[in-house]
């Protein structure tokens, strides 16, 4: 059983999608193993994304996640990265399929509504950032 960490960004809570994205992952057969909102503090938010340091938007990209707060989502299934990409939509939204969240609710590609793993080892490190084992349940 594989799993992935997906956040809810700052804006979707502000524009009250939280539930449908949760509809979404659900109706797709995607399980919710561990759920939490929380407001990033900028170190909190520069160690998340400490490997996009050196990038040039690092700074736009933390002061946006400590703007309100988030729901942090650990998700369980088989294939769950590559479903959850897949129903995330491109990173920019101008780019992304027609039904996905981000085509649906982003308003550009930082504000983007949701954030997902890439990767078997980016997803071991998110979910690890966020959740301790005791608050993961297996269904």
């Amino acid at each position: 059983m594989e799993r992935t960490l997906s956040i809810i960004k700052p804006d979707g809570v502000k524009k009250n999608v939280i539930g449908e994205v949760i509809k979404r992952f659900e109706t797709a057969g995607i399980k919710i193993a561990a759920m939490k909102m929380l407001h990033l503090s900028k170190p909190q938010a520069q160690g998340f994304y400490a490997v996009h340091k050196e990038r040039p938007f690092f700074d736009s990209l933390t002061d946006f996640m400590t703007s309100g707060p988030i729901v942090v989502m650990v998700l369980e299934g088989d294939g769950v990265i590559a479903k959850n990409r897949k129903l995330m939509g491109a990173t920019n939204f101008k780019d992304a399929e027609a039904g996905t969240i981000r085509k649906d609710f982003a308003t550009d590609i930082e504000k983007n509504v949701v954030h997902g793993s890439d990767a078997v080892e980016t997803a071991a490190f998110e979910i690890g950032y966020f959740f301790n084992g005791l608050e993961i349940q297996t269904r």
